[in-house]
Protein backbone atom coordinates (compact mmCIF):
# COMPACT_ATOMS: atom_id res chain seq x y z
CA UNK A 1 0.00 0.00 0.00
CA UNK A 2 1.60 3.29 -1.09
CA UNK A 3 1.73 6.33 1.17
CA UNK A 4 -0.44 8.35 -1.23
CA UNK A 5 -3.08 5.60 -1.15
CA UNK A 6 -2.98 5.49 2.64
CA UNK A 7 -3.41 9.25 2.97
CA UNK A 8 -6.23 9.71 0.48
CA UNK A 9 -8.02 6.50 -0.47
CA UNK A 10 -8.54 5.02 3.00
CA UNK A 11 -10.38 8.15 4.26
CA UNK A 12 -12.50 8.07 1.11
CA UNK A 13 -13.47 4.43 1.69
CA UNK A 14 -14.35 5.13 5.32
CA UNK A 15 -16.40 8.09 4.16
CA UNK A 16 -18.88 5.81 2.36
CA UNK A 17 -20.44 5.14 5.76
CA UNK A 18 -20.56 8.84 6.60
CA UNK A 19 -22.09 9.46 3.17
CA UNK A 20 -24.98 7.13 3.96
CA UNK A 21 -25.60 8.73 7.35
CA UNK A 22 -25.51 12.31 6.06
CA UNK A 23 -27.58 11.54 2.97
CA UNK A 24 -30.17 9.75 5.07
CA UNK A 25 -30.45 12.60 7.60
CA UNK A 26 -30.81 15.39 5.04
CA UNK A 27 -33.18 13.43 2.79
CA UNK A 28 -35.42 12.59 5.74
CA UNK A 29 -35.46 16.15 7.09
CA UNK A 30 -36.63 17.50 3.73
CA UNK A 31 -39.38 14.87 3.51
CA UNK A 32 -40.74 15.10 7.07
CA UNK A 33 -43.85 17.18 6.25
CA UNK A 34 -44.87 14.73 3.51
CA UNK A 35 -44.18 11.71 5.74
CA UNK A 36 -46.25 13.28 8.52
CA UNK A 37 -49.17 13.74 6.13
CA UNK A 38 -48.95 10.17 4.84
CA UNK A 39 -48.72 8.70 8.35
CA UNK A 40 -51.45 11.04 9.67
CA UNK A 41 -49.10 12.58 12.24
CA UNK A 42 -48.25 16.11 13.38
CA UNK A 43 -45.07 17.39 11.64
CA UNK A 44 -43.63 18.39 15.01
CA UNK A 45 -44.29 14.86 16.33
CA UNK A 46 -42.23 13.54 13.43
CA UNK A 47 -39.19 14.99 15.18
CA UNK A 48 -39.24 11.58 16.92
CA UNK A 49 -37.97 10.07 13.66
CA UNK A 50 -34.94 12.34 13.94
CA UNK A 51 -34.33 12.28 17.67
CA UNK A 52 -34.79 8.54 18.24
CA UNK A 53 -32.11 7.85 15.64
CA UNK A 54 -29.78 10.32 17.33
CA UNK A 55 -30.74 8.81 20.68
CA UNK A 56 -29.79 5.32 19.50
CA UNK A 57 -26.45 6.71 18.35
CA UNK A 58 -25.78 8.31 21.72
CA UNK A 59 -26.69 5.10 23.58
CA UNK A 60 -24.59 2.65 21.53
CA UNK A 61 -21.63 4.84 20.56
CA UNK A 62 -19.98 4.46 24.01
CA UNK A 63 -19.36 0.77 23.25
CA UNK A 64 -17.80 1.44 19.84
CA UNK A 65 -14.24 2.05 21.04
CA UNK A 66 -14.10 -1.15 23.11
CA UNK A 67 -15.63 -3.18 20.26
CA UNK A 68 -13.07 -1.81 17.80
CA UNK A 69 -10.24 -2.82 20.14
CA UNK A 70 -11.76 -6.22 20.85
CA UNK A 71 -12.97 -7.32 17.40
CA UNK A 72 -10.97 -5.07 15.07
CA UNK A 73 -12.02 -1.72 13.65
CA UNK A 74 -12.39 -3.14 10.14
CA UNK A 75 -14.81 -5.88 11.21
CA UNK A 76 -16.91 -3.57 13.37
CA UNK A 77 -17.12 -0.88 10.68
CA UNK A 78 -18.21 -3.39 8.04
CA UNK A 79 -20.86 -4.94 10.29
CA UNK A 80 -22.17 -1.46 11.17
CA UNK A 81 -22.82 -0.71 7.50
CA UNK A 82 -24.86 -3.91 7.17
CA UNK A 83 -26.99 -3.11 10.24
CA UNK A 84 -27.56 0.46 9.05
CA UNK A 85 -28.74 -0.85 5.66
CA UNK A 86 -31.16 -3.26 7.32
CA UNK A 87 -32.60 -0.34 9.27
CA UNK A 88 -32.98 1.63 6.05
CA UNK A 89 -35.02 -1.16 4.49
CA UNK A 90 -37.23 -1.32 7.59
CA UNK A 91 -37.80 2.46 7.42
CA UNK A 92 -38.99 2.13 3.84
CA UNK A 93 -41.47 -0.56 4.88
CA UNK A 94 -42.87 1.30 7.93
CA UNK A 95 -46.62 1.96 8.04
CA UNK A 96 -47.01 4.29 11.05
CA UNK A 97 -45.02 6.52 13.37
CA UNK A 98 -44.25 3.66 15.77
CA UNK A 99 -42.77 1.35 13.13
CA UNK A 100 -40.78 4.22 11.60
CA UNK A 101 -39.31 5.11 14.99
CA UNK A 102 -38.41 1.44 15.66
CA UNK A 103 -36.68 1.18 12.28
CA UNK A 104 -34.77 4.40 12.95
CA UNK A 105 -33.50 2.89 16.21
CA UNK A 106 -32.12 -0.07 14.24
CA UNK A 107 -30.44 2.37 11.86
CA UNK A 108 -29.00 4.17 14.86
CA UNK A 109 -27.46 0.97 16.20
CA UNK A 110 -25.49 0.64 12.95
CA UNK A 111 -24.72 4.33 12.68
CA UNK A 112 -23.39 4.33 16.25
CA UNK A 113 -20.42 2.25 15.13
CA UNK A 114 -19.78 3.85 11.73
CA UNK A 115 -18.70 7.39 12.60
CA UNK A 116 -16.42 6.76 15.62
CA UNK A 117 -14.90 3.51 14.33
CA UNK A 118 -14.36 5.03 10.88
CA UNK A 119 -12.59 8.02 12.41
CA UNK A 120 -10.52 5.64 14.55
CA UNK A 121 -9.39 3.77 11.42
CA UNK A 122 -8.18 7.04 9.90
CA UNK A 123 -6.44 8.23 13.08
CA UNK A 124 -4.59 4.93 13.44
CA UNK A 125 -3.47 4.61 9.82
CA UNK A 126 -2.56 8.22 8.91
CA UNK A 127 0.64 9.97 10.17
CA UNK A 128 -0.12 12.72 12.71
CA UNK A 129 1.25 15.46 10.47
CA UNK A 130 -1.28 14.55 7.75
CA UNK A 131 -4.33 14.32 10.01
CA UNK A 132 -5.83 17.67 8.96
CA UNK A 133 -5.80 16.68 5.29
CA UNK A 134 -7.02 13.17 6.11
CA UNK A 135 -9.99 14.48 8.11
CA UNK A 136 -10.81 16.80 5.20
CA UNK A 137 -10.68 13.87 2.73
CA UNK A 138 -12.78 11.83 5.15
CA UNK A 139 -15.57 14.38 5.19
CA UNK A 140 -15.69 15.42 1.52
CA UNK A 141 -17.74 12.40 0.33
CA UNK A 142 -19.82 12.60 3.52
CA UNK A 143 -20.77 16.13 2.48
CA UNK A 144 -22.13 14.85 -0.81
CA UNK A 145 -25.05 13.70 1.36
CA UNK A 146 -26.11 17.24 2.33
CA UNK A 147 -25.61 18.36 -1.28
CA UNK A 148 -27.73 15.58 -2.81
CA UNK A 149 -30.06 15.06 0.16
CA UNK A 150 -32.37 18.11 0.05
CA UNK A 151 -33.03 18.16 -3.72
CA UNK A 152 -33.03 14.36 -4.00
CA UNK A 153 -35.34 13.91 -1.04
CA UNK A 154 -37.61 16.67 -2.30
CA UNK A 155 -37.67 15.22 -5.83
CA UNK A 156 -38.44 11.68 -4.67
CA UNK A 157 -41.09 12.85 -2.22
CA UNK A 158 -42.76 15.21 -4.70
CA UNK A 159 -42.77 13.00 -7.79
CA UNK A 160 -42.54 9.44 -6.42
CA UNK A 161 -42.95 8.15 -2.85
CA UNK A 162 -41.07 9.10 0.31
CA UNK A 163 -40.31 5.42 1.05
CA UNK A 164 -37.71 5.37 -1.72
CA UNK A 165 -35.55 7.86 0.20
CA UNK A 166 -34.45 5.07 2.54
CA UNK A 167 -33.68 2.46 -0.12
CA UNK A 168 -31.08 4.59 -1.92
CA UNK A 169 -28.64 3.63 0.85
CA UNK A 170 -28.53 -0.01 -0.21
CA UNK A 171 -26.24 0.21 -3.30
CA UNK A 172 -23.90 2.53 -1.38
CA UNK A 173 -23.68 -0.06 1.40
CA UNK A 174 -22.82 -2.85 -1.05
CA UNK A 175 -20.01 -0.72 -2.50
CA UNK A 176 -18.73 0.26 0.94
CA UNK A 177 -18.63 -3.32 2.25
CA UNK A 178 -16.73 -4.48 -0.85
CA UNK A 179 -14.13 -1.70 -0.57
CA UNK A 180 -13.68 -2.20 3.18
CA UNK A 181 -13.13 -5.94 2.72
CA UNK A 182 -10.54 -5.39 0.00
CA UNK A 183 -8.56 -2.34 1.13
CA UNK A 184 -8.97 -1.40 4.82
CA UNK A 185 -6.28 -2.78 7.16
CA UNK A 186 -7.37 -4.51 10.36
CA UNK A 187 -6.34 -2.15 13.19
CA UNK A 188 -6.79 -3.02 16.85
CA UNK A 189 -5.02 -2.66 20.17
CA UNK A 190 -2.67 -5.47 21.17
CA UNK A 191 -4.67 -5.97 24.36
CA UNK A 192 -8.19 -4.71 25.00
CA UNK A 193 -9.43 -3.62 28.42
CA UNK A 194 -12.28 -5.33 30.21
CA UNK A 195 -15.66 -4.10 29.01
CA UNK A 196 -17.17 -1.65 31.49
CA UNK A 197 -20.54 -3.39 31.86
CA UNK A 198 -21.66 -1.32 34.83
CA UNK A 199 -20.79 1.90 33.03
CA UNK A 200 -22.66 0.82 29.89
CA UNK A 201 -25.75 -0.11 31.92
CA UNK A 202 -25.66 3.33 33.52
CA UNK A 203 -24.87 5.61 30.61
CA UNK A 204 -26.96 3.80 27.99
CA UNK A 205 -30.28 3.85 29.87
CA UNK A 206 -29.36 7.21 31.39
CA UNK A 207 -28.97 8.88 28.03
CA UNK A 208 -31.99 7.03 26.67
CA UNK A 209 -34.33 8.06 29.48
CA UNK A 210 -33.07 11.64 29.72
CA UNK A 211 -33.30 12.35 25.99
CA UNK A 212 -36.64 10.54 25.71
CA UNK A 213 -38.03 12.74 28.46
CA UNK A 214 -36.68 15.89 26.86
CA UNK A 215 -38.00 14.83 23.45
CA UNK A 216 -41.51 14.15 24.81
CA UNK A 217 -41.77 17.57 26.46
CA UNK A 218 -44.64 19.53 25.00
CA UNK A 219 -45.86 16.81 22.62
CA UNK A 220 -48.83 15.78 24.73
CA UNK A 221 -48.25 12.10 23.90
CA UNK A 222 -47.96 11.14 27.60
CA UNK A 223 -48.75 12.89 30.87
CA UNK A 224 -46.54 15.64 32.29
CA UNK A 225 -45.75 13.61 35.42
CA UNK A 226 -44.59 10.68 33.29
CA UNK A 227 -42.33 12.95 31.24
CA UNK A 228 -40.84 14.44 34.42
CA UNK A 229 -40.25 10.97 35.91
CA UNK A 230 -38.52 9.75 32.74
CA UNK A 231 -36.29 12.84 32.54
CA UNK A 232 -35.28 12.80 36.21
CA UNK A 233 -34.60 9.04 36.12
CA UNK A 234 -32.24 9.55 33.19
CA UNK A 235 -30.50 12.47 34.89
CA UNK A 236 -30.01 10.38 38.03
CA UNK A 237 -28.43 7.51 36.10
CA UNK A 238 -26.10 9.93 34.33
CA UNK A 239 -25.05 11.47 37.66
CA UNK A 240 -24.30 7.99 39.02
CA UNK A 241 -22.28 7.25 35.89
CA UNK A 242 -20.10 10.33 36.47
CA UNK A 243 -19.41 9.07 40.00
CA UNK A 244 -18.60 5.60 38.59
CA UNK A 245 -16.41 6.84 35.71
CA UNK A 246 -14.12 8.79 38.01
CA UNK A 247 -13.46 5.71 40.15
CA UNK A 248 -12.65 2.95 37.66
CA UNK A 249 -9.47 2.67 35.56
CA UNK A 250 -11.14 2.09 32.16
CA UNK A 251 -14.66 3.56 32.01
CA UNK A 252 -16.66 3.12 28.82
CA UNK A 253 -16.75 6.93 28.45
CA UNK A 254 -13.53 8.33 29.89
CA UNK A 255 -14.37 11.69 31.45
CA UNK A 256 -10.70 12.18 32.36
CA UNK A 257 -10.03 13.00 28.71
CA UNK A 258 -11.60 16.39 29.39
CA UNK A 259 -8.45 17.28 31.33
CA UNK A 260 -6.71 17.64 27.94
CA UNK A 261 -7.38 21.29 26.92
CA UNK A 262 -7.53 20.68 23.17
CA UNK A 263 -9.81 17.69 23.60
CA UNK A 264 -12.08 19.60 25.97
CA UNK A 265 -12.40 22.52 23.54
CA UNK A 266 -12.96 20.20 20.59
CA UNK A 267 -15.71 18.07 22.11
CA UNK A 268 -17.45 20.48 24.52
CA UNK A 269 -17.11 23.58 22.36
CA UNK A 270 -18.00 21.46 19.36
CA UNK A 271 -21.07 20.14 21.21
CA UNK A 272 -22.41 23.64 21.81
CA UNK A 273 -21.66 24.73 18.24
CA UNK A 274 -23.36 21.67 16.74
CA UNK A 275 -26.37 21.95 19.06
CA UNK A 276 -27.37 25.23 17.46
CA UNK A 277 -26.57 24.28 13.89
CA UNK A 278 -28.09 20.81 14.31
CA UNK A 279 -31.54 22.38 14.50
CA UNK A 280 -31.29 23.78 10.96
CA UNK A 281 -32.17 20.58 9.04
CA UNK A 282 -35.33 20.29 11.17
CA UNK A 283 -36.42 23.94 10.99
CA UNK A 284 -35.62 24.91 7.40
CA UNK A 285 -37.90 22.40 5.60
CA UNK A 286 -40.72 23.38 7.97
CA UNK A 287 -40.11 27.08 7.28
CA UNK A 288 -40.02 26.68 3.50
CA UNK A 289 -42.82 24.14 3.17
CA UNK A 290 -45.19 25.02 6.02
CA UNK A 291 -44.34 28.71 6.27
CA UNK A 292 -43.76 29.64 2.61
CA UNK A 293 -45.86 26.95 0.91
CA UNK A 294 -43.02 25.40 -1.12
CA UNK A 295 -43.01 21.80 -2.34
CA UNK A 296 -40.41 19.43 -0.85
CA UNK A 297 -38.44 19.64 -4.11
CA UNK A 298 -38.40 23.45 -4.04
CA UNK A 299 -37.36 23.37 -0.39
CA UNK A 300 -34.51 20.98 -1.15
CA UNK A 301 -33.24 23.16 -3.98
CA UNK A 302 -33.06 26.09 -1.57
CA UNK A 303 -30.93 24.37 1.08
CA UNK A 304 -28.59 22.10 -0.89
CA UNK A 305 -26.06 24.91 -1.48
CA UNK A 306 -25.03 24.62 2.16
CA UNK A 307 -23.51 21.26 1.26
CA UNK A 308 -21.85 22.70 -1.86
CA UNK A 309 -20.16 25.38 0.24
CA UNK A 310 -19.11 22.79 2.79
CA UNK A 311 -17.55 20.58 0.12
CA UNK A 312 -15.54 23.45 -1.34
CA UNK A 313 -14.28 24.53 2.08
CA UNK A 314 -12.90 21.04 2.71
CA UNK A 315 -10.34 21.71 -0.01
CA UNK A 316 -9.24 24.94 1.72
CA UNK A 317 -9.68 24.22 5.43
CA UNK A 318 -6.24 22.73 6.02
CA UNK A 319 -4.48 25.73 4.48
CA UNK A 320 -6.56 28.20 6.53
CA UNK A 321 -5.92 26.37 9.80
CA UNK A 322 -2.20 26.12 9.06
CA UNK A 323 -2.04 29.83 8.23
CA UNK A 324 -3.91 31.21 11.25
CA UNK A 325 -3.86 28.44 13.86
CA UNK A 326 -6.76 26.66 15.53
CA UNK A 327 -7.61 29.24 18.18
CA UNK A 328 -8.04 32.22 15.87
CA UNK A 329 -9.99 30.21 13.31
CA UNK A 330 -12.36 28.70 15.88
CA UNK A 331 -13.15 31.94 17.70
CA UNK A 332 -13.65 34.17 14.65
CA UNK A 333 -15.48 31.57 12.60
CA UNK A 334 -17.85 30.64 15.44
CA UNK A 335 -19.19 34.19 15.30
CA UNK A 336 -19.61 34.10 11.52
CA UNK A 337 -21.27 30.66 11.45
CA UNK A 338 -23.67 31.57 14.28
CA UNK A 339 -24.78 34.70 12.42
CA UNK A 340 -25.51 32.65 9.31
CA UNK A 341 -27.50 30.16 11.44
CA UNK A 342 -29.69 33.01 12.70
CA UNK A 343 -30.29 34.57 9.24
CA UNK A 344 -33.40 32.67 7.99
CA UNK A 345 -35.83 34.93 9.95
CA UNK A 346 -34.91 37.66 7.46
CA UNK A 347 -36.32 35.55 4.60
CA UNK A 348 -39.87 36.06 3.36
CA UNK A 349 -41.86 34.39 0.62
CA UNK A 350 -40.77 37.29 -1.63
CA UNK A 351 -37.01 37.00 -0.93
CA UNK A 352 -35.18 36.23 -4.20
CA UNK A 353 -34.25 32.55 -4.40
CA UNK A 354 -30.73 33.39 -5.60
CA UNK A 355 -30.11 35.50 -2.50
CA UNK A 356 -31.23 32.68 -0.20
CA UNK A 357 -29.10 30.15 -2.07
CA UNK A 358 -26.09 32.48 -1.94
CA UNK A 359 -26.41 32.93 1.82
CA UNK A 360 -26.68 29.17 2.33
CA UNK A 361 -23.53 28.73 0.23
CA UNK A 362 -21.61 31.18 2.42
CA UNK A 363 -23.00 29.57 5.57
CA UNK A 364 -21.86 26.16 4.35
CA UNK A 365 -18.32 27.48 3.89
CA UNK A 366 -18.23 28.76 7.45
CA UNK A 367 -19.69 25.76 9.26
CA UNK A 368 -17.53 23.34 7.27
CA UNK A 369 -14.37 25.15 8.36
CA UNK A 370 -15.55 24.97 11.98
CA UNK A 371 -16.36 21.27 11.83
CA UNK A 372 -12.97 20.41 10.30
CA UNK A 373 -11.22 22.49 12.96
CA UNK A 374 -12.95 20.95 16.00
CA UNK A 375 -12.84 17.41 14.60
CA UNK A 376 -9.08 17.67 14.11
CA UNK A 377 -8.12 19.66 17.20
CA UNK A 378 -9.84 17.20 19.55
CA UNK A 379 -7.23 14.50 18.85
CA UNK A 380 -4.14 16.69 18.71
CA UNK A 381 -2.88 15.73 22.18
CA UNK A 382 -4.64 12.41 22.85
CA UNK A 383 -2.18 9.53 23.45
CA UNK A 384 -2.43 6.69 20.93
CA UNK A 385 -3.57 4.16 23.53
CA UNK A 386 -6.58 6.36 24.43
CA UNK A 387 -7.72 7.09 20.88
CA UNK A 388 -10.50 4.49 20.83
CA UNK A 389 -12.10 5.93 23.97
CA UNK A 390 -11.56 9.47 22.72
CA UNK A 391 -13.39 8.78 19.45
CA UNK A 392 -16.28 7.12 21.32
CA UNK A 393 -16.64 10.04 23.73
CA UNK A 394 -16.44 12.65 20.97
CA UNK A 395 -18.89 10.81 18.73
CA UNK A 396 -21.40 10.38 21.59
CA UNK A 397 -21.39 14.11 22.31
CA UNK A 398 -21.51 14.93 18.60
CA UNK A 399 -24.63 12.84 18.04
CA UNK A 400 -26.14 13.98 21.33
CA UNK A 401 -25.79 17.57 20.12
CA UNK A 402 -28.02 16.81 17.14
CA UNK A 403 -30.75 15.40 19.36
CA UNK A 404 -30.53 18.33 21.76
CA UNK A 405 -30.56 20.80 18.86
CA UNK A 406 -33.72 19.34 17.32
CA UNK A 407 -35.39 19.21 20.74
CA UNK A 408 -34.49 22.82 21.57
CA UNK A 409 -35.83 23.95 18.19
CA UNK A 410 -39.06 21.96 18.54
CA UNK A 411 -39.70 23.21 22.08
CA UNK A 412 -38.95 26.77 20.97
CA UNK A 413 -41.37 26.43 18.05
CA UNK A 414 -44.06 25.02 20.31
CA UNK A 415 -43.56 27.82 22.83
CA UNK A 416 -43.91 30.51 20.16
CA UNK A 417 -46.95 28.70 18.77
CA UNK A 418 -48.51 28.65 22.25
CA UNK A 419 -47.77 32.35 22.84
CA UNK A 420 -49.28 33.40 19.52
CA UNK A 421 -52.27 31.08 19.76
CA UNK A 422 -53.71 28.79 17.13
CA UNK A 423 -52.63 25.35 15.99
CA UNK A 424 -51.27 26.04 12.50
CA UNK A 425 -47.58 26.78 12.01
CA UNK A 426 -46.74 29.76 9.80
CA UNK A 427 -43.68 31.80 8.89
CA UNK A 428 -44.16 34.20 11.83
CA UNK A 429 -43.41 31.43 14.32
CA UNK A 430 -39.82 30.85 13.18
CA UNK A 431 -37.76 34.06 13.76
CA UNK A 432 -37.32 33.74 17.58
CA UNK A 433 -36.35 30.08 17.21
CA UNK A 434 -33.61 30.76 14.64
CA UNK A 435 -32.22 33.55 16.82
CA UNK A 436 -32.18 31.10 19.74
CA UNK A 437 -30.19 28.43 17.90
CA UNK A 438 -27.72 31.07 16.66
CA UNK A 439 -27.10 32.15 20.25
CA UNK A 440 -26.61 28.55 21.37
CA UNK A 441 -23.91 28.03 18.72
CA UNK A 442 -22.21 31.29 19.69
CA UNK A 443 -21.70 30.08 23.29
CA UNK A 444 -19.01 27.72 21.96
CA UNK A 445 -16.69 30.76 21.86
CA UNK A 446 -16.38 30.48 25.66
CA UNK A 447 -14.37 27.28 25.19
CA UNK A 448 -12.47 28.18 22.04
CA UNK A 449 -11.22 31.49 23.45
CA UNK A 450 -9.55 29.69 26.38
CA UNK A 451 -7.25 27.72 24.10
CA UNK A 452 -3.54 28.52 24.09
CA UNK A 453 -2.37 30.35 20.94
CA UNK A 454 -0.30 27.29 20.04
CA UNK A 455 -3.15 24.80 20.54
CA UNK A 456 -2.87 21.86 18.16
CA UNK A 457 0.79 22.62 17.46
CA UNK A 458 1.59 18.96 16.76
CA UNK A 459 -0.72 19.09 13.73
CA UNK A 460 0.57 22.38 12.32
CA UNK A 461 3.68 23.22 10.28
CA UNK A 462 6.18 25.89 11.22
CA UNK A 463 4.41 28.83 9.54
CA UNK A 464 1.27 28.35 11.62
CA UNK A 465 3.29 28.35 14.80
CA UNK A 466 5.04 31.54 13.74
CA UNK A 467 1.65 33.16 13.10
CA UNK A 468 0.70 32.39 16.70
CA UNK A 469 3.85 33.99 18.17
CA UNK A 470 2.46 37.57 18.40
CA UNK A 471 -0.52 36.31 20.39
CA UNK A 472 1.71 34.27 22.68
CA UNK A 473 3.99 37.27 23.26
CA UNK A 474 1.02 39.49 24.08
CA UNK A 475 -0.20 36.86 26.57
CA UNK A 476 3.20 36.77 28.23
CA UNK A 477 3.22 40.55 28.52
CA UNK A 478 -0.23 40.58 30.09
CA UNK A 479 0.83 37.94 32.60
CA UNK A 480 3.85 40.06 33.45
CA UNK A 481 1.64 43.00 34.39
CA UNK A 482 -0.63 40.96 36.63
Amino acid sequence: MTELFRRNFIPLIVATGLFMENLDATVLATSLPAIAKDLHSNPIHLKLALTTYLLALAVFIPASGWMADRFGAKNVFRAAMVVFSAGSIACGLSTDLGSLVAARILQGMGGAMMAPVGRLIVLRTIPRGDIINAIAWLTVPALVGPVLGPPLGGFITTYFNWRWIFWINIPVAFLGVALITRFIPDTREETSSTFDVRGFLLIGPGLSLFLTGVTLMGLGLVGRDVVLLITLSGATLLAVYVWHALRVPAPIIDLRLLAIPTYRAGVVGGFLFRTGLGAGPFLLPLLFQTGFGMTPFQSGLMTFMTGVGAMFMKTQAAAIIRRYGFRRVLVANAVVASLFAALPPLFTSDTPALLIVGLFLAGGLSRSLQFTSVNTLAYADVPAERLSRATSFAAALQELSGSVGVTVAAIGLQFVQYERGGSAIDAAHFPPVFVLIGLVSATSILFFSRLAPSAGASLLPTEALKAAEPAKEAARLREGHL
